[in-house]
């Protein structure tokens, strides 16, 4: 039996477009890994890696109408969405390259022989070094910014580390393309182009998490998918860092105050929100605790208005599709549950928008309503009215781990502001004040994580300290200058920032 193709299929008809490729073989992920260490020797030059992102960004601005050609015929997301993408990729790959240049990633510490201390200290030099491959897992719902070329990809090339990426099998075509601009980045920069490498299939991905040369994972998905191979990095012989991103609710809370005073926006802005990109992306507000009473009505009344008006729209594939109809329907039937705007099969190959309510009561206690504590994938959310701040209280004690929660709060000072935010910082790695989740601005100080099921570790995926997944330290102890690395030798010959006897270098004495 040959190897099982993977095809490229158009979601706005659920049919094949073209063959792009087979599942790799285990032999042929073996190879895959095997070329990507060989690789890693050229990447420990930090000119060359920083030269390399750039040239990748480059090269996908220069193929913009076919890179969101081939993305678009895949996943049905639009060339708006898509443009918009598409910037925010290149942006982060030159963004890393300037956290290469810059150098204070390798975070140097110096400390010299004291010998007048008790105990006496030798001298001490610590740094971080790249890890090794990394297994890049591709995101369905962002096939640029969190699949081949995404924040992953960049983050471990900035690092030192190569790649093997295993494409996500809802757009192979737009994962090939772009691994192919990658990899003719590396060779015009003088790198081997081996230090990104791409891979099909299931199985294929299996293998690879358990590959002895793969030093570190990351992964974009479902919560089973991301469950299995973090239990199968930790089940190797010797278990790796698996940084995956599985799975949030975004809990939204909206004050007795904010509801008073600004209930039809609020409505406007979360149905904005919660349909956006069909209700795919990761930080889709998908639980809302409103409160009861006439400014909670008029604020679901907004909502029904708002949502009504959204078209049936595309999912990414129809596997997705078929999970949202059933999963909204599960939740729909349950007691006490009501849909101002039933959510749905819009018609064969399209879902259609809407949002359940829900005492907040029914949630306090386990119970069948706990169905409405998880995320559901696609354009819908849950509003859960609540009658007393206990009910709050009690609905949120009750939430997984999230990467987003959003207090919505009345502009004048909401006694009630400071002790929800204090509850809401607990189960999400970014707390929003009178915001909407959807958008991850991809700066120095984003944080893109939170408690399981959100990830599976504190780090980020977004942002400038995303590189810190793909880094160990390591320190050298009385080693003369001969044997240190010139990064951490006395006269800085790179003139990297350093911090030199607990200051940063030139503030010392």
């Amino acid at each position: 039996m040959g190897a099982a193709p993977v095809w490229s299929v158009d979601p706005r008809t659920g049919k094949p477009r073209e063959q792009v490729a087979v599942e790799a073989t285990a032999d042929e992920v073996d190879r895959a890994v095997r070329a990507a260490d060989a690789a890693r020797p050229a990447l420990a030059d930090r000119t060359a890696r920083a030269a390399l992102l750039r040239t990748a960004a480059d090269l996908l601005d220069e193929a913009r109408d076919h890179v969101i050609e081939a993305a678009d015929a895949e996943t049905a997301l639009g060339p708006v969405r898509l443009t918009g993408e598409l910037a925010r990729t290149t942006a982060q790959l030159r963004a890393f390259a300037d956290v290469v240049d810059e150098g204070a990633f390798l975070d140097i510490r110096i400390d010299h022989e004291d010998a007048g201390r008790t105990p006496p200290w030798p001298d001490l030099r610590r740094w971080k070094i790249p890890l090794g491959v990394v297994a890049v897992y591709s995101a369905s719902n962002f096939p640029l910014a969190f699949s081949v070329p995404g924040g992953d990809t960049a983050s471990t090339l900035a690092a030192g580390c190569p790649v093997v990426v295993k494409a996500h099998p809802d757009h192979p075509a737009t994962s090939e393309l772009c691994a192919s601009l990658l990899r003719r980045a590396a060779r015009q920069t003088g790198l081997p182009e081996d230090v990104v490498v791409l891979v099909h299939g299931f199985d294929a991905g299996v293998e690879l998490v358990r590959h002895p040369l793969v030093a570190a994972a990351g992964f974009t998905g479902s919560v089973r998918g991301g469950r299995a191979l973090f239990d199968a990095a930790a089940a190797r012989p010797t278990p790796i860092p698996f940084h995956g991103e599985l799975g949030s609710l975004n809990p939204v809370v909206i004050t007795e105050g904010a509801a008073a005073e600004r209930a039809e926006a609020i409505g406007t802005g979360l149905a904005g929100s919660m349909t956006l990109g069909e209700g795919q992306f990761c930080t889709k507000p998908g639980f809302v605790l409103a409160p009861a009473g006439d400014a909670g009505d008029r604020l679901v009344k907004s909502l029904t208005a708002a949502v009504s008006e959204t078209e049936p729209g595309v999912m990414l594939d129809h596997r997705m599709r078929d999970a949202f109809v059933a999963g909204v329907g599960e939740r729909a039937a349950l007691d006490g549950v009501e849909a101002p705007v039933t959510p749905g099969a819009g018609g064969e190959h399209t879902v259609s928008a809407g949002f359940l309510t829900v005492p907040a009561g029914r949630l306090a206690a386990d119970g069948p309503h706990d169905l409405l504590l998880e995320e559901c994938f696609g354009p819908v959310t849950v509003v859960a009215r609540y009658e007393t701040p206990d009910e709050i209280e009690a609905v949120l004690s009750r939430l997984p781990g999230n990467l987003t929660a959003t207090l919505h709060t009345a502009a004048a000072d909401d006694p009630a502001a400071a002790g929800l935010v204090a509850a809401l910082t607990p189960l999400a790695g970014r707390i929003l004040v009178n915001g909407w989740p959807t958008g991850v601005a991809v700066a120095p100080a984003q944080h893109h994580g939170g408690p399981y099921p959100a990830t599976t570790s504190t780090s980020t995926s977004v942002g400038a300290t995303a590189i810190e997944r793909w880094l160990r330290p390591v320190t050298y102890q009385s080693a003369p200058p001969a044997l240190l690395p010139p990064e951490l030798r006395d006269d800085n010959p790179l003139g990297l920032p350093r911090r030199v006897d607990g200051r940063p270098e030139g503030l010392e004495g």
